[in-house]
């Protein structure tokens, strides 16, 4: 992923916000195991990891109609497949290389953490209870599971919202993510991105970033300064 110029912070963030797959937990290789396991079952041919690996971040249920071209009953009976599936294997995921790190010294330092992923909210704070990371969290936002809030737009309003609930401000967040989904969600909502490289993006999805970190330690230098 090719890196905008980085930015040193200026100010201190408000709330800093997560994506969850390719951000904190490296899942890739047992979503699309349960991915390709779908197929399998609904009698499909089993696509390419290139493409297998692109449904990884977006709303699930909007690739399955987008890339694999199912109809919405069709969608929603691979949904099920997948979540039957997946379930049994999400705890598996470790968590990067000093991610905890960050998020533990955000925390010490009092900036309010929001996680804000397309995951369905009850498995990502499952993800996070075994992880030990809940505890970082002042608000966890997920998906919902009838898919009705799905888009990174949607959750990151409804993250941002949650905060407001607390009378934590959000005048100057970020979000921090590793593909495209997330910047432009976080756009929508008016937040700056800050994309990590040990995720799953590609260079072109780094064009809309406000900057473009290669490790934990530059990620902590521009979170925390």
């Amino acid at each position: 992923m090719t890196s905008p110029t980085p930015i040193t912070p200026t100010r201190t963030w408000s709330a800093v916000l997560f994506d969850l797959d390719g951000t904190i937990v490296d899942s890739a290789s047992d979503i699309t195991a349960s991915l390709a396991h779908m197929f399998t079952e609904l009698g499909l041919p089993v696509p390419t990891d290139e493409v297998l690996l692109s449904f990884v971040g977006p709303p699930l249920l909007d690739s399955l109609r987008m890339t694999a071209g199912f109809n919405d009953a069709e969608a929603w009976e691979a949904l099920n497949v997948y979540r039957d599936h997946y379930g049994e294997h999400v705890l598996r995921s470790p968590v990067f290389p000093g991610v905890a790190g960050v998020l533990e010294r955000l925390h010490a330092a009092g900036i309010p953490v929001a996680l804000a992923t397309s995951k369905p909210e009850s498995m990502a704070r499952r993800v996070l209870d075994h992880a030990g990371l809940s505890q970082y969290f002042t608000v966890i936002a997920g998906a919902s599971d009838d898919e009705e809030r799905s888009t990174k737009a949607d959750v990151v309003a409804e993250a941002l919202r949650r905060l407001h609930a607390l009378d934590i401000s959000t005048e100057h967040s970020v979000m921090v993510g590793d593909r495209g989904y997330d910047t432009l969600g976080a756009l929508a909502n008016g937040v700056p991105t800050i994309l990590v490289e040990w995720g799953y993006g590609s260079p072109a999805e780094a064009a809309d970033a406000m900057a473009v970190v290669h490790s934990a330690d530059q990620l902590r230098s521009l979170l925390l300064g």
